[in-house]
């Protein structure tokens, strides 16, 4: 590492870029918020942002980018460090890894948001020493990443635990849902679009009597129970702007107990495998910090 133990890290969202520089989780030397506009000023803005922190060829050890999805994950793909098919108009192939690394001519770790988030928490918060571990993100959309020995898991491209089809509540039967892949998806029915659709306000701001609080934790609860089945983590941390709405996790541990059965874990033990963040809205961050020190050591 010529360039010194400097990273740069950029948590790419949908809505906003947070770009910063630091060595470690206690030593970030500057952080920004950028909003998300067309590829070409949003970059821009990120670029000048690192320019001005001296972050340049030789004085960078590694950079982290953590993004929106889809992307594209196969290092053997010409297109790889690239976003795929989004809806995000205009972001299709942008080329994210490419144009960081160029800047500052160094090692690039390149992954989803939340798998880096997932790394973040595994690596420095909730899900420490767990040996497989899931992050899951409930706001504007729903993702998900998994690690695994800490390091993020992925095949051929990254999960979409999202865009998984769950059973329907039974008072839930007639929304068509917002996802305009698949309608009734798990994001369609439980994003806070969704909830928005549906109820006409977020929920956090419905009283805690409304049906919408069972509703969400029912369909996230029985997302965790379907999770633990295929691939048996240790822990599932859920964090998102919808986590933020008082009692929800407990309903959502409830609702994964009941949809298990007992099969897998009994009831108390869902108090210990379904957990908030420990970096809170730092794990996006602190994820892409991460992709960047796993650069810098891998080469």
């Amino acid at each position: 590492m010529t360039g010194g133990e400097r990273f740069g890290c950029v948590e790419a969202g949908g809505t906003k870029f947070v770009c910063a520089v630091g060595s470690a989780p206690d030593r970030i030397e500057a952080i920004t918020r950028i909003d998300t506009t067309t590829p070409k000023e949003t970059l821009e803005r990120a670029l000048a942002f690192f320019r001005a922190e001296g972050l340049a060829p030789g004085k960078c050890a590694g950079f982290g980018v953590a993004s929106f999805g889809p992307l594209i994950l196969d290092r053997r793909a010409a297109d790889w460090g690239r976003i795929g098919r989004t809806p995000k108009p205009g972001w299709s192939g942008t080329d994210m890894a490419g144009v960081f690394g160029r800047a500052v001519d160094a090692p690039v770790g390149f992954n989803t948001d939340v798998a880096a988030a997932a790394l973040a928490e595994a690596r420095w918060g909730a899900a420490q020493g767990a040996q497989l571990a899931i992050y899951l993100t409930v706001g504007t959309g729903i993702g998900g990443g998994v690690v695994a020995n800490g390091r993020p898991f992925h095949g051929h491209t990254h999960a979409e635990m999202g865009h998984m089809i769950p059973a329907r509540h039974p008072e839930d039967r007639d929304f068509p849902g917002v996802c305009p892949f698949h309608g009734a998806c798990l994001e369609g029915l439980a994003s806070g679009p969704a909830i928005f659709a549906r109820w006409g306000a977020s929920l956090s701001d419905l009283p805690g009597h409304h049906p919408a609080h069972a509703i969400v934790g029912w369909y996230l609860g029985g997302h965790a129970a379907n999770l633990m089945a295929a691939i048996a983590p240790d822990l599932i941390v859920i964090g998102g702007g919808v986590l933020a709405t008082h009692g929800l996790i407990d309903r959502i541990r409830i609702a994964a107990a009941v949809a298990d059965g007992g099969y897998r874990a009994d009831p108390p033990a869902w108090q210990r495998i379904i957990v908030a963040p420990g970096l809170g809205e730092r794990s996006g961050i602190l994820g892409a910090l991460a992709l960047a020190q796993d650069a810098a050591r891998d080469g």
